[in-house]
This record gives C-alpha cells, structure tokens and sequence, in this order.
C-alpha cells in the first residue's frame, strides 16, 4: 500500500493546509483551548496545527545572519530553570532560543548553530552584565562590541532604592512609617507611569522623608546617562552623578556605583554611533514572552515554547 502526498494537505491529512494556517493566525491572539472550543476541535488537534504554521513561519523567514545581537534569559519554570534568548536588534525578531541554563556552554551553543562565518560578522552584542555570556562572546565573536542593556541596569539601582526604602522604614518607628508603608510601587515605577492618587502619594512620602527623595532624583536622573553622544561627556555625567553621593549615606547606591565603574566600558559602548540601536526590544519581547506563557500556563512542551518565542514578532503567513 502506499498513500499519494497531496501537497495541500496539513499535517494532519484530515485537515487542508489552508484550514491550519487559519487556526495558526488565530492562536496568535488566543489560548490552544479557547480556539479549540471556538472551532470544536481536540486541544492536541489544534496545536498540532498551530506548530505546523509556526514552523513554515520559520521556514518563510530564512536563515539569519544577524549584525546587531540582544542576549537575554527568560524562566521556564521554578526553580532557576533558565533558557537562553538570543534576538536580532536590527530585525526585531528572536533567531534563537534554547542552552540548558546560563551557563557558559549554553551560550557557546548558540553561537555553534550560528557557525564560525555569520559569528564573525556581529558587530554589537547587547546583554546584562552576566559574565558567562561576556565570556563566551568575547571568544566566539571577538570583533563584536560589546553593550550592557540600559534596562538591566536600571533594574539594579531600582533594587539598591528599593534598598534603600526598607532601611528608612527598619529606622523610623510609629508614625513616622507611615509615609513608607505601601510605597515600593511608586517609588520605582517612572513618574509619567503613575496615576494621579500615586504622584500625590509619592510627592507626601518624598516631603517627610530626605534619604529617599535624594535617593529618588537620583534614580530618575541616572537614565540620562544613555544620552550622550560621546563618552566623554557621559563619563563627566557618571563621575559628577558618583560624586552627589558623598555625605549621603546610600550605601546600596554606593556599591551600585562601583558595580557601573566597573562594566564602563560594556557602558560607553552606546555613545558610538554604530551601536545606536533599540534597547527596549529585548525588553518588551520579554514581556511578550511573559504574557503567552501565562496564556499557556501549565503547558509543559518545549519545543511548542521555543516555536512561540521566535515566531511571536514574525509576519502572520
């Protein structure tokens, strides 16, 4: 016996290549299960469908060769449970998800796949200031720039304020706690991001008590640091913004100062020209990553996750 492939036909022969791209388009906006109750389909039916479309997604997108590369990490599950993400800055997109952890030889695997030639031809590589991936970029792509990603960073003196607040609320006692208690959010969210009742509330907390408003300003003018155009001019910003700490007694600001002193160069890096690029796409891919992992909470199949995440920016087909 022997049965004729018809070019038309999906994966699954009982379904036409037409009908699972159609299923493919809607899951890019709903869950396996709601599109599966929608068109009364089995849920594996549906996602054997929707993997089908992702992987001509893939196949339509070719082969990358990436100039501009953002390294990051995301948790697959608890437990420190980590998989790497590598995305091309210039194209928007994910190229590659996959290691076993953070480790040196997670990364060296993507750089493997990507082979000897293309690996030579990256310019810029964007990271946080993790040391297995510099590591491992410095050897692999040694001609690459290397740039430490200004939200990773500002995650870091977001946690030294943070530190800073619980350190002022162990100090005070009795009603002087109250202008602490319940602020964490307003004080490390941006102010144009806040609503009405958390300004008024941040501008009370900021009043009554000084440690944490000189802590506060100093956070917000911290990011102007990736505005220079010349890294001479960002190094004044950086050396002046240091020297503000004198007599303040921030401690955690202190060691993160030391912590940027030490990465300046993966720092500077951004005043060149060549390396101007979007920093807030690693960022917000990962959000994106978040959100269909929520929608696909419990869904223990990793290959359907690594297909999510570098399909998640592509052109529907």
């Amino acid at each position: 016996m022997k049965r004729e492939r018809l070019d038309f036909l999906a994966d699954n022969p009982h379904f036409t290549k037409r009908f699972a791209f159609y299923v493919g388009r809607r899951c890019r906006q709903a869950s396996i299960r709601d599109v599966a109750k929608e068109l009364k389909l089995d849920w594996e039916t549906v996602k054997t469908l929707e993997m089908q479309y992702m992987r001509a997604q893939l196949k339509r997108a070719g082969t990358p060769g990436p100039r501009a590369i953002g390294i990051d990490e995301i948790s697959v599950r608890k437990g420190h449970s980590y998989r790497i993400v590598v995305s091309d800055l210039v194209h928007k997109r994910p190229i590659w998800f996959g290691g076993e952890d953070r480790s040196e030889a997670s990364m060296a695997a993507f750089y493997d796949w990507l082979g000897l030639k293309k690996s030579r031809q990256i310019k810029l590589a964007v990271m946080d200031m993790w040391k297995p991936f510099r590591n491992v970029t410095k050897n692999k792509a040694p001609q690459a720039a290397i740039l430490f990603d200004k939200f990773h960073i500002m995650r870091h003196l977001g946690e030294a304020l943070d530190k800073v607040r619980k350190a002022e609320y162990a100090r005070l006692s009795g009603k002087d706690r109250r202008f602490i208690k319940g602020q964490k959010y307003n004080l490390l969210s941006r102010h144009e991001n806040l609503t009405l009742e958390g300004k008024r509330s941040l501008k009370i907390l900021l009043a009554a008590n000084k440690r944490l408003n000189t802590a506060y300003v100093l956070k917000e003018v911290f990011g102007q640091l990736w505005d220079y155009g010349r890294e001479g001019w960002a190094r004044r910003f950086f050396d002046n913004w240091r020297a503000s700490l004198k007599w303040q007694r921030l401690g955690p600001y202190e060691r993160f100062a030391d912590m940027i002193d030490r990465h300046w160069d993966g720092i500077a890096a951004y005043c060149k020209p060549e390396n101007k690029v979007s920093l807030g796409f690693v960022e917000g891919l990962n959000n994106k990553i978040r959100v269909f992992q929520r929608r696909a909470y419990g869904l223990r199949d990793e290959e359907y996750l690594r297909l999510k995440v570098l399909t998640c920016m592509l052109p529907p087909l």
